[in-house]
């Protein structure tokens, strides 16, 4: 039968499948414990048989031997793939849960929504020159040299304006009013 493979005949590779096609899939089966994989690992045996009949060598074994071990080999392959796979999806699982959510929770929508009423209370007590500055500058996205033409006035003005304005801010939104009895913490000592 060896011989008949060597030379292309493909009758002997289904007479080689009829006789030891069992074989090859019970050894198969018990080391991947899946009948579907085993059903791969013995179309790949069977396909090493044909395409490399030569690497058969009946000196040291017999057909028999040679494929089981084929078999053991490829099947045990399946299993460290498989394992390489749920190990690397297992990788991906712990990866995705490990991104934040980025939609804020009740707490920083809270957090959020008191920080723009603060902001919002601290732009409403600068005097309008400056308000206008700003507005144009961070909400409007324009450079302090676009707000003084918008405005028509010099840049050196706008460009002091603004500064002033983002001075002002700062103090205020660095020690915010406490709304209990509306006054600043610093006013109380505190």
């Amino acid at each position: 039968m060896h011989r008949r493979l060597v030379y292309g005949d493909e009758s002997a590779l289904t007479e080689a499948y009829d006789v030891y096609g069992g074989l090859v899939r019970g050894v198969a089966v018990r080391v991947t414990r899946s009948t579907s994989a085993a059903d791969d690992v013995a179309q790949e045996v069977f396909a090493h048989l044909w395409a490399r009949p030569y690497a058969f060598d009946a000196r040291r074994g017999t057909l028999r031997t040679w494929l089981s071990m084929l078999a053991h080999r490829r099947a045990v392959d399946w299993v460290r793939g498989e394992a390489r796979h749920r190990k690397a999806a297992t990788a991906d699982d712990e990866v995705l849960h490990a991104i934040p959510d980025l939609d804020p929770g009740p707490d920083e929508r809270v957090v959020d929504r008191e920080r723009s009423l603060l902001l919002h209370s601290a732009l409403a007590e600068l005097p309008l020159h400056q308000r206008e500055v700003v507005h144009l500058a961070y909400f409007g996205g324009r450079t302090y040299r676009e707000a003084a033409a918008d405005l028509g006035i010099p840049e050196g003005t706008a460009k002091t304006r603004l500064r002033t304005a983002l001075h002002r801010l700062a103090e205020t939104l660095a020690d915010p009013p406490d709304p209990a009895f509306g006054t600043r913490a610093r006013e109380r000592g505190a």
